[in-house]
């Protein structure tokens, strides 16, 4: 295989995929790139990467430039852990308030403001903030963290701030549609696929066989899990169960239900067909 520039988001939720990589259990030239998911989806915009996840709005955003990798997402059914709302009261009463949105998403935040719009019917500010929770909730009414800074801010909350009532958007989100959500898929260039089908195919098989490693390997991804964050092995075990990383008929079936949300809330201009390699 050719050398690959690959983007590695620097969560948890992705250590299913990326442990046989970062490990060299699999034969391939690759150089892994590491980033919040904002910072790798604007490099592969900019043609710095080969394939990465990428946010699942900068998906139906750039569609025309990428093709999304079969069977791959990060995805959850129900509750997801790491995508959480802080706030002083109930999200239905946050009706004229601010909320500081983390800099490191963009999916999560059009979750939060397709939930506001159509499920709570409450009006509010978003505004920009780099994620610490102490400082989002000192300068607004709530606060949305994603990723390992949410489960990190939760496991605080619930030692010395258990007023503080943190609302899961993946199990809000599941209340109010019934489906799962879709928050990342890999994609590629389709400039590449169009030119290189042999090294996408390559890179197709090469990160499906990543991930069935991975899965098959829980105790490693418990352990590399909890050198990187300082959480428990148990509630690292209850995470790796809750995040999935398939792509059937679910995933999109309610990954265009995310997208018809977004139009309807003016997010995207267009409703989105989903193009992957090999359909």
């Amino acid at each position: 295989m050719s050398r690959i520039s690959v983007g590695q988001v620097e969560y948890l939720n992705c250590i299913p995929v990326y442990h046989a990589l970062e490990e060299g259990l699999l034969d391939a030239d690759i150089e892994l790139i590491k980033g919040p998911p904002t910072k790798l989806n604007k490099m592969f915009l900019n043609g710095e990467l080969d394939i990465t996840p990428i946010s699942s709005i900068e998906y139906a955003r750039y569609k025309d430039k990428c093709i999304i990798i079969p069977n791959m997402s990060i995805s959850a059914d129900g509750n997801v852990e790491s995508i959480l709302l802080f706030s002083h009261c109930p999200p239905t009463e946050l009706e004229g308030k601010t909320v500081n949105v983390t800099t490191s998403s963009a999916t999560s935040v059009v979750l939060l403001r397709i939930l506001f719009e159509h499920y709570y019917h409450v009006q509010l500010a978003f505004r920009r903030a780099e994620p610490d929770l102490n400082t989002m909730l000192a300068s607004a009414d709530a606060a949305l963290l994603i990723g390992d800074d949410a489960m990190l801010a939760h496991q605080a909350v619930m030692l010395n701030n258990p007023g503080i009532i943190v609302t899961d958007l993946g199990r809000e989100w599941k209340n109010f549609t019934r489906e799962k959500m879709v928050y990342a898929v890999w994609v590629v260039h389709s400039e590449l696929a169009e030119n290189n089908p042999d090294l996408v195919e390559q890179i197709s098989q090469l990160f499906n066989q990543a991930k069935a490693t991975g899965l098959a390997s829980r105790a490693d991804l418990i352990k590399k899990g909890h050198k990187r964050s300082g959480l428990p092995h148990d509630l690292l075990n209850h995470y790796f169960d809750t995040i999935h990383h398939d792509l059937g008929e679910s995933e999109r079936r309610a990954l265009l239900t995310f997208y018809d949300y977004a139009y309807k809330s003016g997010i995207i201009e267009d409703r989105v067909k989903l193009k992957i390699w090999g359909e």
